[in-house]
């Protein structure tokens, strides 16, 4: 029976000794290190300008003016969930659609017949893929340098920029691959619109 109780109060010790370690010591650590070393993300990138924030530069907003760069298709939903105070929460989610479905070919043909329409300056030419489908969380941010070229010349045409201004706009908020190697380049949506706008001013 000694034996026994020895044993159940090491496994007590062991096991508050792990909660105080990866309960408490690492949630501290981390906390720490993400503050001290990459503060601006561990705080959600949020653009502010002037006092006022505009958003994060790690969730896409929706852009469907012609004088604004498109990003991603959103497939947002308001009507499911509610905070305690019974206001609708936002929450987003890819479509779950088999590209072998019909309807998800339904779904890529209007989306193309759209971003054509809105890119007449474009003709016939292939509709970059990320501008027709949602991406895996329905918030990204980004897309591709293909994609942002492809809008340059309806932009240019509603607004007073000229089709070189876009694109040196476009390519100042143009992120590479993770060093150097990983991921592909990528265009972050809001800040160029946000610098359209003249809200963020180049550095």
């Amino acid at each position: 029976m000694k034996g026994t109780g020895r044993v159940i109060r090491s496994a007590g010790l062991f096991f508050l000794a792990m909660t105080l370690v990866c309960g408490l010591l690492y949630t501290l650590a981390s906390t720490g290190i993400a503050q001290l070393f990459f503060k601006d993300k561990a705080n959600g990138s949020v653009i502010e300008v002037g006092g006022k924030t505009y958003g994060s530069a790690l969730l896409g907003q929706q852009f469907e003016d012609d004088s604004h760069m498109w990003g991603r298709i959103m497939k947002i939903d308001t009507g499911t969930f509610t905070d305690e105070e019974g206001n609708p929460v936002m929450w987003a989610a890819p479509s779950n659609l088999t590209p072998a479905s019909e309807e998800y070919a339904e779904l890529i043909r209007e989306r193309v017949e759209k971003l054509r329409a809105s890119n007449p300056e474009q003709g016939e030419q292939a509709v970059p893929v990320d501008l027709v489908t949602v991406s895996g969380s329905g918030l990204d941010p980004h897309i591709s340098p293909a994609a942002a070229e492809y809008q340059v010349a309806r932009i240019a045409a509603n607004t007073d920029y000229s089709e070189d201004e876009i694109r040196r706009i476009i390519d100042r908020y143009t992120e590479g691959r993770f060093l150097g190697i990983f991921g592909e380049p990528r265009v972050n949506v809001l800040k160029v619109n946000l610098a359209l706008d003249g809200i963020l001013q180049e550095e």
